[in-house]
């Protein structure tokens, strides 16, 4: 993909760059795999704003995504590469040899008539799915399950991967994106490749508008709500906050540890991610 860049006509458009969606090849979805998606305004079951600045954006369907990857020795056909407007990455619509269809997340480099296949002994090619046992060492994975069976949690989003650094009994050591090393059970699958739409995150919005389109309205900062409402809030004048910088519920928001010290998960991250650092693979 690449970024398109306009005429600055406008103080939104100076500023402002979009995808040139050059990877799509199909524009309307497929109505057999699209569910109503409703809004919630930040709102949960009691009408109660539990996520802030939520509201508005463009009415979307949702996509299902076959993120389990469990139809194996059955060979899918790439049909077309197509937007989706719930995630940074592109989605693939596979038809299947008996005729069924499926949404898959988008590997960077896959093009329309690529067949791929998921199972136990497939080959490691971009786009198969098969268990972290029989991938080989040093190769890029996405979509990586976290408990067998339960589907692709872990390096979803755009330019998303993970390196396999090694396999030791019952778990494999994989990189992430964040740097951090974690045991995953062998048996889990994952997805061969880099995910695609690199240049996502070089894309900039110009203006204000764009993130309303998304759901995303407009933050106020803690230090200019009233004390009832944040815990930096209140003081005469322009005040600093007289603590630390945290959220509306005292949470930590610049480099506070939030992680339970207690959590089951600790066993298996063998190395911490490095804050500030990214893509250390």
């Amino acid at each position: 993909m690449g970024i398109k860049f306009y005429k600055p006509t406008t103080a939104g458009r100076r500023f402002a760059s979009v995808s040139d969606f050059s990877e799509i090849t199909k524009t309307k979805p497929e109505k057999s795999l699209l569910e109503p998606l409703r809004k919630t305004g930040g709102r949960n079951a009691e009408g109660k704003i539990t996520a802030e600045h939520i509201g508005g954006r463009s009415r979307r369907h949702y996509r299902v995504i076959d993120f389990k990857r469990r139809k194996d020795n059955v060979p899918a056909k790439v049909a077309s590469v197509e937007y989706d407007p719930n995630r940074t990455v592109r989605i693939a619509l596979l038809h299947y040899a008996d005729g069924e269809k499926r949404y898959i997340l988008a590997p960077e480099k896959i093009q329309v008539g690529h067949v791929i296949m998921s199972g136990e002994k497939v080959e490691p090619e971009i786009g198969n799915c098969m268990p972290l046992k029989n991938i080989p060492l040093g190769l890029d994975v996405h979509n990586i399950e976290l408990r067998i069976g339960q589907g692709g949690q872990l390096v979803r989003s755009a330019g998303g991967m993970a390196k396999l650094l090694a396999k030791e009994g019952d778990y494999a050591h994989i990189v992430l994106p964040s740097g951090e090393v974690r045991k995953v059970f062998i048996d889990c699958r994952a997805t061969i490749g880099q995910l695609g739409n690199l240049d996502h995150s070089n894309i900039r919005l110009g203006k204000a508008g764009r993130k309303r389109w998304m759901g995303i309205r407009p933050h106020v900062r803690g230090v200019a709500q009233n004390p009832v409402a944040h815990p930096l809030g209140g003081g005469e004048g322009r005040s600093g906050g007289g603590r630390h910088p945290c959220s509306r519920t005292g949470l930590l928001a610049k480099g506070g540890k939030t992680r339970k010290k207690k959590a089951l998960s600790n066993k298996f991250i063998i190395r911490r991610r490095r804050i500030g650092a990214r893509g250390n693979l």
